[in-house]
């Protein structure tokens, strides 16, 4: 073991654990805590937290810089250094299956993206708004992908969540349309079977929307079956993410529900979603940089760039 390494384990080391833990917050030419605070924080002596410190420059983890009376400022910072030493493992997010190019291109997006900034992230791929929520509260991630929309939706429901980041237009789905079993079908009418799943808000809202006034019968179904359904009459019709390969197989109509239509521009928007306190981990987040995300999300739909997630 190396013998900065091997000085974590000594006083000096477990206090530099929890400073680090601490300086990873900040960025490059932010003032850090005065000794005096670290002291109170996590009741230890100066020397201690001044021994800590130097542990973490000779660790090359960071270079603090003294500017007398106005304190000690970070000038370089090794992040994933500090993160190992903090003991503070990788970022793990869930995201919508990769079942559509411009999920897969989101996911390679966000994986570079992290690897850029030095910040190790994994990705774990789960169906339905709802379960990826409940997986995140439950601590099983630090983060869940979903729509603009429902993301504003659970954030104003559960207490604890906030919206950490939004992409911007297009880039969760580029809309949703109506598909229909029948060729000829132009519109959902009364006396339809339409699928709907109830795990998915943008689903079955545009869905409830569209219906509005129609005595439809609502048929409950899992959103990535609704497309052999269709095929085999089982439905009549759906609404489905248009960037679905296998959609273009089936006749399709756009929205005629102004509500719906105007939904469906909050659904074409991804949106990351963290908890409040978690103060560590949406510093990492902002760290991305995200019109990169986007280049090599769109790079991935036009097919310049293999998916890699």
């Amino acid at each position: 073991m190396n013998g900065s390494w091997a000085k974590l384990y000594s006083k000096n080391g477990l206090a530099a654990k929890q400073i680090a833990g601490k300086l990873v917050n900040l960025d490059v030419g932010q003032r850090i805590p005065r000794v005096t605070d670290f002291v109170h924080e996590f009741s230890m002596g100066r020397g201690t937290v001044q021994g800590a410190l130097k542990l973490l420059e000779e660790m090359k983890a960071v270079h603090l810089e003294a500017r007398g009376h106005l304190g000690t400022f970070i000038a370089q910072m090794d992040t994933q250094k500090l993160l190992e030493i903090a003991g503070i493992g990788p970022l793990i997010g869930v995201m919508p299956l990769p079942y559509s190019r411009k999920y897969e291109g989101l996911a390679t997006g966000l994986v570079e993206g992290f690897e850029q900034q030095h910040i190790r992230a994994n990705l774990a791929y789960m169906r339905g708004a709802g379960q990826r929520i409940d997986a995140l509260k439950s601590g099983r991630y630090d983060f869940a992908l979903l729509s603009r929309m429902a993301a504003e939706r659970v954030v104003e429901e559960k207490q604890g969540l906030e919206v950490a980041l939004l992409f911007g237009k297009d880039t969760y789905v580029s809309g949703h349309e109506i598909f229909f079993h029948d060729p000829q079908a132009r519109q959902i009418e009364t006396g339809m079977k339409v699928g709907i799943d109830h795990t998915s808000p943008d689903q079955y809202l545009l869905t409830e929307y569209e219906c509005e006034g129609l005595d439809v019968t609502f048929t409950d179904v899992n959103y990535m079956q609704l497309f052999e359904m269709l095929k085999h009459g089982e439905l009549d019709a759906a609404i489905w993410n248009k960037d679905e390969g296998r959609v273009t197989q089936l006749n399709r109509s756009a929205f005629r529900s102004p509500p719906a239509k105007a939904l469906s521009q909050k659904v074409s928007e991804a949106a990351l979603v963290v908890e409040k306190d978690q103060v560590e981990t949406k510093h990492r987040i902002k760290q991305l940089d995200l019109q990169q995300v986007k280049d090599i999300q769109q790079k991935v739909e036009q097919g310049t760039v293999h998916p890699r997630y």
